[in-house]
């Protein structure tokens, strides 16, 4: 279990550089003459939007109000007094290979003002630069800081149980050794040795860490003012594209001769077959980001849009606002409830596909065996 678990620790790592390294907001502004050429049209554009905005001021709007719990963002706003943010910025960090380096904080272009060249677009909510230059975004945004602040959980929690394993072999487990053990043999018993057969040990330390890796975030995610880390689709696709890395490296003769001339099928339908078997390849992975991503995402969309109920029928009349109230806490208390199972049988869900896929690509042929 020592030795599970330091590997596990191992793999952390990994997902967390894999999964930071992915640009969370990479943008690209457009050429200089581009923008000139365009720059009459969006103030006409810009000027009618802030009409339209200031007409709706004061009205309550779920659709921004969604788009901002669920999306990313350059601060940590965990909720409102009046007009009052209870938060704090995030740094934003910016390369530009013609002007270098820019790191400055959030708080300094949140009121629309520019600073260092670089302000927020009001329609994106993104960083852009007012001349149009290129620039890269490696800015430190909620999903980011929510990542790493998971992958210490992780670290913290397989630390202290690996260290009460060494300090106390062949014991009976106590606290959070004994609160996670159960989940670890259930991750090695019914989902590595089932999908991978006697080569499970091999792939046992990334199926764990992926499943609390994802099982933590999730229930992150839960927590009032939480990041939305695995509603985000470039966590989601590097964690799958984890998976068909590991899928291409695992995988073995007997595996890819189904894939291009599977045995027994005549070859005028391998004309057809071994295309979509070969599409099919891709396809998984992109299963498993989708999958995960709609999931979580919709989770929290389903809860967000109950309690706008509240707002929404409360403008029309104060008394069918409260009579909504009751009817939407109650179902959102209820849709809480469900999202913290759909947290755990996510984070399942994509262990076991992985393993499945995984288990696909070094499953040996009967003359192996023999």
């Amino acid at each position: 279990m020592q030795r599970i678990t330091n590997i596990v620790l191992t793999s952390v790592l990994a997902i967390c550089l894999l999964v930071f390294s992915v640009p969370t907001k990479a943008n690209a502004s457009a050429e200089g003459t581009s923008t000139e050429k365009v720059d009459s049209a969006n103030v006409t554009t810009e000027a009618a939007a802030e009409e339209g905005h200031e007409a709706k001021a004061g009205k309550f709007n779920p659709s921004d109000v969604i788009k901002h719990h669920v999306g990313d963002a350059y601060n940590w706003e965990f909720f409102k007094l009046g007009d009052k943010e209870i938060g704090f910025n995030l740094p934003c960090i910016a390369y530009s290979p013609d002007h270098g380096v820019s790191v400055f904080s959030y708080g300094k272009i949140a009121e629309g003002e520019a600073y260092d060249g670089y302000k927020v677009d009001h329609h994106t909510h993104k960083l852009i630069r007012e001349d149009g230059a290129k620039f890269y975004d490696l800015s430190l945004t909620k999903n980011v800081v929510s990542l790493l602040l998971s992958a210490f959980l992780l670290l913290l929690i397989f630390i202290s149980i690996a260290r009460k394993y060494k300090a106390n072999p062949g014991t009976a487990p106590t606290g959070l050794q004994n609160a996670l053990e159960p989940i670890i043999l259930f991750v090695q018993d019914e989902v590595a040795k089932p999908m991978l057969g006697k080569k499970y040990m091999k792939y046992l330390p990334y199926l764990l860490t992926v499943f609390f890796f994802i099982w933590i975030n999730n229930m992150l995610g839960l927590i009032p003012g939480g990041a939305n880390l695995t509603g985000n689709t470039a966590c989601t696709a590097v964690l799958a594209g984890i998976t068909f890395i590991l899928i291409m490296f695992s995988s073995n003769k007997h595996y890819w001769k189904h894939i291009l001339m599977m045995p027994g099928v005549p070859k005028p339908v391998l004309l057809i077959l071994t295309p979509v078997e070969i599409l099919g390849i891709f396809i998984k992975p992109f299963a498993l980001m989708i999958r995960l991503f709609a999931n979580i995402l919709a989770g929290h969309m389903i809860i967000l849009t109950v309690v706008s109920l509240i707002f929404i029928f409360a403008e029309m009349n104060v008394g069918l606002g409260w009579g909504t109230a009751v009817f939407s806490m109650v179902f959102g208390v209820f849709m809480f409830c469900i999202e913290l199972l759909v947290a755990f049988v996510q984070a399942y869900i994509f262990t076991i596909l992985s393993a499945l896929f995984i288990g696909e690509a070094v499953e040996e042929g009967h003359d192996d065996h023999h």
